[in-house]
């Protein structure tokens, strides 16, 4: 007999002994059942269509499930993003983009209202318990990826070059926000908030800049080694750190009720920090060396440092700061071997960006209900929210640039992507959200305002090329045409030397563009000749 064979009738005498063994347990185990189990047993169905109605039961029961709607909800969400991604990418938009719009098709904006019985049924309020503490922990890997892109060494380098863009860019329309609050609060904020916390986080949600989200368009545009990509890249990491850093005051400030409540929250705050950077760091940096590549960074390794990120955001949601502000931090003092980080950013990101990140931007959109503005007041509001936004980001940056010695292609440039909030502003508009700061009139503005200054971000890097690809054109032809004419000949008389200088300044300015094929002749005429 062939080992095939043998195995067969092995295996069917097994079945057959091991079958009939279990019918006889069960014949024999009826015998002790009680009265309630056999009614039980008598009740079941007799026929296919009685079966069938059971099951129907059943299955409509287990449809309402908590687990089962929160699976319907992820598959939603999943499959909703991925075409506004699709589509979105191919107009040559972020991505980032698409996930807030899917956030909106979904809430009560367009979904809630025109198909109220399918947003009640996938979306009930009681459902979006799980739903959020997803989301809010798919948060928390993703500002872990976050601080790990963070180069502190490089910001360091270039803390000179871009301190006053970044600063600037920050602190310009964080007091355009404040002053927008002054005329906001008393119509537009709960009774129950202090005003300073209200300005305070309406400065902060204008002074965001999307970090991420402007290293993948500078990367797409090529630009991540060049001079502009590596200014604009430092200030807006620069620019992050300060405003997490003045986010955590606001969060400790609001939390507190004042700014003298708040001291003791800020000095465990510095302490933490203090902790993570001078105990944690070092002890990581050592670790980091001893398991630097993926065939010794074992799974102890990486179960280590993901206790590291869980406790740091634990002390921080305790200190009052959010989880997401502790979890930047265990981001920004991993090891700084550039192959450890890329191993753990790959470890999270797969999970934070493609299955979390998107009920985040759901889990906003459930939130953002457009039909709250609905008076042309509040839709003036919402316009004059973006138009400060842009004015203060954009002007903020493009004026420091320049003054830092940048041109004004370059300066305008640097105010453009500067001005990209994405992803990072719906996370400090949320955290807002959900402390009672934001009503849901201004949330919903400043949602709007977060979509518009970052999908205006590409259009306007392309608007500003072609004008100064197109000046740049103008430029070569009248300097060929003067050229060709043997240049520009001008001839300047005056009588009073005075008048002469300015004169001469007034011809230089004009024909700057073309000075190389300009020659100016001077004559200086006096009384008697």
């Amino acid at each position: 007999m062939s080992k095939k064979l043998k195995g067969l009738v092995f295996y069917i005498i097994t079945i057959l002994v091991l079958g009939l063994g279990m019918w006889y347990i069960v014949m024999v185990g009826e015998a002790f059942q009680g009265e309630e189990a056999s009614e039980l047993i008598n009740s079941a169905p007799k026929t296919l269509v009685a079966a069938f109605d059971l099951f129907k039961t059943s299955l409509l029961h287990h449809i309402h499930e908590p687990l089962a709607i929160l699976f319907l909800q992820i598959v939603s969400i999943l499959l909703v993003a991925r075409l506004f991604g699709w589509f979105f990418t191919r107009i040559g938009q972020p991505s980032v983009i698409a996930e807030i719009v899917a956030g909106i098709f979904l809430g009560p904006s367009i979904l809630g209202r025109f198909f109220p019985e399918v947003s009640g049924f996938l979306f009930a309020p009681e459902s979006l318990g799980n739903l959020t503490i997803l989301s809010q922990f798919g948060l928390v890997l993703f500002m872990f990826a976050i601080g790990m892109e963070l180069d502190i060494t490089e910001v360091r380098k270039r803390l000179r070059e871009t301190v006053l863009i970044s600063h600037t860019s920050t602190i310009v329309p964080f007091f355009l926000g404040m002053l927008l609050a002054y005329f906001f609060y008393d119509a537009y904020a709960y009774k129950s908030t202090p005003f300073v916390s209200f300005a305070l986080f309406i400065g902060v949600s204008m002074s965001i800049t999307a970090f991420p989200v402007l290293a993948r368009i500078i990367q797409e545009k090529g630009m991540t080694k060049s001079h502009l990509g590596t200014i604009t890249l430092a200030s807006a990491a620069n620019g992050d750190v300060t405003a997490w850093c003045l986010l955590a005051v606001v969060i400790a400030i609001a939390q507190a009720g004042s700014m003298l409540s708040a001291l003791y929250n800020i000095f465990f705050s510095i302490l933490y920090i203090v902790i993570m950077f001078m105990v944690v760091r070092p002890f990581l940096r050592i670790l980091g060396n001893l398991y630097h590549n993926k065939e010794v960074l074992n799974k102890g390794m990486v179960a280590s440092i993901f206790m590291v990120l869980i406790i740091s955001a634990y002390f921080t949601e305790i200190l009052g700061l959010h989880a997401l502000f502790g979890a930047f931090i265990a981001g920004v003092v991993m090891p700084s071997n550039v192959e450890f980080r890329k191993i753990m950013t790959e470890k999270v990101e797969d999970v934070s960006l493609s299955l979390l990140l998107p009920l985040f931007f759901v889990s906003t959109g459930l939130r953002t209900d457009l039909g709250l503005l609905n008076e042309p007041s509040l839709i003036g509001m919402c316009l004059l929210v973006i138009f400060v936004a842009i004015v203060g980001k954009f002007g903020g940056a493009a004026i420091s640039a320049r003054v830092v010695g940048e041109n004004w292609k370059n300066s305008f440039y640097i105010g453009a992507f500067m001005n990209t909030r994405g992803l990072m502003e719906l996370v400090v508009l949320t955290i807002g959200y959900e402390m009672g700061i934001l009503t849901p009139p201004i949330f919903v503005m400043l949602v709007l305002m977060t979509l518009v200054t970052t999908f205006m971000t590409s259009p306007l890097v392309s608007l500003i090329d072609i004008i100064y690809k197109a000046r740049e054109k103008r430029k070569m032809h009248v300097s060929k045409l003067f050229h060709k004419v043997g240049g520009v000949k001008v001839l300047l008389s005056f009588g009073r030397a005075k008048n002469g200088k300015v004169l001469l300044e007034v011809a230089t300015r004009l024909f700057y563009s073309v000075r190389k094929d300009t020659s100016i002749t001077a004559l200086h005429l006096t009384v008697g000749t």
